[in-house]
């Protein structure tokens, strides 16, 4: 179990780059209205959520560690990282081509997908911040 674990720091960046790639994608596809950025951001979304859930499991047992302390740092990017991974299902679920269809659906979808997208860069900044210290960005 600490193997799986362990593997978190190398898991985690697959889902923040597939979630970023598929919101990208999807806002050329708003942009263009061409078929092919929908796709192209629907199959990085899908990827992105199998990966979440492989990073948030991974992420729970190295938290579970001996040598991790449970600190409030670590308990919120858990917790942002839980909700990130949950959005991204959630939008990979909306993504499905015949919920696509309707105006509705792809307000969902689309909502989703960005707030799937700023949770994981949340998500991600909290996890840097625990690593590197809290002013990494300014070093």
């Amino acid at each position: 179990m600490l193997l799986v674990g362990k593997l978190h720091p190398l898991l985690v960046h697959f889902p923040i780059a597939l979630v970023l790639v598929a919101a990208g994608a999807e806002l050329a596809a708003m942009r263009t209205l061409r078929a092919s950025w929908r796709a192209i951001a629907v199959f990085n979304l899908q990827a992105a959520a199998v990966m979440a859930v492989a990073t948030v499991i991974a992420g729970s047992l190295l938290a579970l560690a001996p040598f991790v302390d449970g600190t409030p740092s670590l308990t919120l990017h858990r917790w942002a990282g839980v909700a990130a991974a949950a959005a991204t299902v959630g939008a990979a679920v909306a993504s499905r081509k015949r919920h696509l269809e309707t105006t509705r659906m792809l307000t969902v979808y689309r909502s989703a997908l960005f707030g799937a997208a700023a949770l994981m860069a949340i998500a991600g900044h909290l996890g840097a911040a625990l690593v590197w210290g809290p002013d990494f960005l300014t070093r």
